[in-house]
């Protein structure tokens, strides 16, 4: 998914590891991970142990860090050729990816062995997920789509680390993750339209256009919160996760309110508020469910 980026000078001027964190979009962990530890709380019915919790999230945070890595080597010429994104080489070189992303996956590897013999076999499997999403413009225009599985991995993996064994009710939030991402990144591709489709890149947005992408992104986060309520009637939540899902569904409205005006700046604005709520509200409320 490709995001907005700073002022090449600020980029530049700032600090190596502050221009890593901007590189690889460090402060959007932030929309995968809740899913993640949610689903983490429910298959521990409460707080799982301090050592599970670590592993999942030095899991997490590497496993994306790789994602992003990838992303950013595979897209390197592309995204010097789209204005919105000309000034990402700035941050690293190609030399530094490459051990970075080298040094990523091995941590998520061992992050994996550690947690417990499912989790390590299906490590690579993960990996081989979340890599392909970066190759698929150039082939389908469902890209979108493997975005949002890149993503929805991540609640049946915490679920995986916590049992050792899989159950339906992180497919389920797996699934709703996957019609979540794949909608907002729908919206965000609009940016991109005109660029992609000179390079002769796919999306949605490029083989359907912009009005009947949008319409197509509404149905998508009907079914992801429709997701939600059937995940907390599988898994058992309470009155508190159920009321909560009245604010998320506030935060999905508004993001596509948002995405009608068509003003890149508000949809960006809109892109990460909304998001970042939906995300970290559904985390609240899974743990107050079942911690309080």
């Amino acid at each position: 998914m490709n995001l907005s980026t700073p002022n090449p000078e600020l980029e530049v001027n700032a600090s190596a590891f502050t221009r890593f964190l901007r590189l690889i979009r460090f402060s959007h962990t932030i929309f995968a991970l809740p899913f993640a530890l949610a689903s983490l709380v429910v298959a521990a019915n409460g707080l799982p142990s301090a050592r599970i919790l670590l592993l999942v999230l030095v899991a997490m945070v590497s496993a994306r860090t790789a994602a992003m890595l990838f992303n950013r080597l595979a897209d390197w010429t592309i995204d010097q050729r789209n204005p919105r994104t000309q000034s990402r080489h700035l941050l690293a070189g190609k030399g530094v990816m490459r051990i970075a992303l080298i040094v990523s996956c091995a941590v998520f590897i061992l992050a994996a062995a550690l947690i417990n013999q499912l989790a390590f076999v299906l490590a690579p499997v993960a990996l081989a997920i979340i890599f392909f999403y970066s190759i698929t413009k150039r082939f389908t225009n469902a890209t979108h789509f493997f975005l949002g599985l890149a993503l929805g991995v991540a609640p049946v993996a915490a679920w995986i680390a916590q049992t050792g064994r899989v159950a339906w009710p992180p497919f389920i939030l797996a699934f709703g993750v996957l019609c979540w991402v794949a909608g907002f990144d729908i919206i965000y591709a609009a940016q991109d339209a005109d660029f992609d489709r000179r390079e002769g890149l796919r999306s949605l947005v490029v083989g359907l256009g912009v009005a009947r992408s949008l319409l197509l992104t509404q149905f998508l986060h009907l079914a992801m919160f429709t997701a939600l309520i059937v995940f907390g009637i599988v898994a058992q939540l309470g009155a508190i996760y159920f009321v909560a899902l009245v604010s998320i569904a506030a935060a999905l409205i508004y993001e596509h309110r948002s995405a009608r005006t068509g003003d890149i700046a508000g949809i960006n604005r809109a892109f990460f508020q909304s998001n970042a709520f939906v995300s970290a509200i559904f985390l609240l409320a899974v743990c107050a469910d079942r911690l309080l």
